[in-house]
């Protein structure tokens, strides 16, 4: 057994969603009795699309009916979470989506945040990674506020505004004594852009993840700064975490199920027990760790909702370094 498959199975037998509880509520003991609606707030092909996908194919094995997912992208995400968050809570249109919920209010882009959603569950975490392009002076995350201050307004870092990455620097900044002042923060549409950019040397600094920069690592284009995960990850054993470089900060991109407000606690647990078992599967863990550069991270229930609490108040204190308007 995995340590992966371990921990997922302690998580699932201490809070109580073994399949065996979840299916046999009296009072919902016939759900799901139709195909089960998943809003992915992304357009195909990306890692948030990809993963949802490829866990969903396996928690509907336990189900016993289809999760068909939709991808809905456009406004910042904020399309496909507001059809969810308004349709009718009866468990079969569900949300798969990540941090960009809380960071599309604190943006201000809309007046709601994971409170308008039942959390159903945490399923994967994906760790960011500061990166430069091969041959910057800079060859360790712990090196960049040096560098920043030795080149006071030259040192350019990318982002998407509003936008995980955007985020993650805020944090990093704080956290490495870097005053925001002496950097340059240039916005970018979305990661495709960024990938030019750096390939370009137009910035020195991106936040990337091994979906998004791990053929860039493994062919030499792009330099891995840091890991911003308590532990080392497997792919890249040679690359110390933030924290082992002194930068009290972890980060990643957390990707979770949530259902509409009022949707009964028995169809959350049974979607949650599905999932769950999927995310047993060793050959689905294998793909979201080695192909997704991802972690398996399974909670539901209260151990979610308290996730989802720490997760948007360390996000509101970086948003207070983050000017929305520029």
């Amino acid at each position: 057994m995995t340590r992966s498959t371990l921990a997922l199975s302690t998580t699932l037998a201490a809070i109580g969603l073994s399949a065996s509880m979840a299916f046999t509520s009296n009072a919902f003991a016939d759900y799901p009795e139709q195909d089960i609606r998943l809003v992915i707030p992304y357009g195909p092909g990306g890692a948030t699309d990809i993963i949802f996908r490829l866990i969903s194919q396996e928690a509907e094995q336990h189900l016993g009916t289809s999760i068909v997912p939709m991808n809905m992208a456009g406004a910042g995400a904020t399309l496909g979470s507001r059809n969810v968050k308004d349709a009718t809570p009866n468990g079969y249109t569900l949300l798969g989506s990540h941090d960009t919920i809380a960071l599309s209010k604190l943006a201000g882009t809309v007046d709601y945040s994971y409170d308008a959603f039942e959390p159903i569950a945490l399923l994967t975490q994906t760790i960011n990674i500061p990166t430069t392009y091969a041959g910057h002076p800079v060859e360790s995350a712990a090196d960049i506020a040096e560098y920043v201050r030795e080149n006071p307004g030259q040192v350019r870092f990318s982002m998407i505004p509003s936008s995980t990455d955007h985020f993650f620097w805020a944090q990093f900044f704080q956290e490495a004594g870097i005053d925001m002042a002496d950097i340059r923060l240039v916005g970018y549409p979305d990661t495709g852009e960024q990938v030019s950019a750096l390939m370009a040397q137009e910035i020195d600094f991106a936040m990337f993840n091994l979906p998004s920069g791990g053929a860039f690592y493994q062919d030499g284009t792009f330099v891995p700064l840091g890991i911003a995960h308590p532990e080392r990850l497997d792919s890249l054993p040679d690359v110390a975490t933030l924290r082992e470089q002194g930068i009290e900060m972890d980060h990643s991109t957390s990707r979770g199920i949530f259902a509409p407000k009022g949707t009964p606690q028995e169809i959350l647990d049974t979607v949650a027990a599905a999932y769950g078992q999927a995310l047993e599967n060793e050959q689905v863990q294998s793909r979201i760790e080695n192909e997704f550069g991802s972690v398996v991270r399974f909670l539901a229930g209260d151990d979610y909702q308290a996730f989802l609490t720490e997760n948007e108040a360390a996000l509101s204190a970086a948003a207070e370094n983050i000017d929305f308007q520029n």
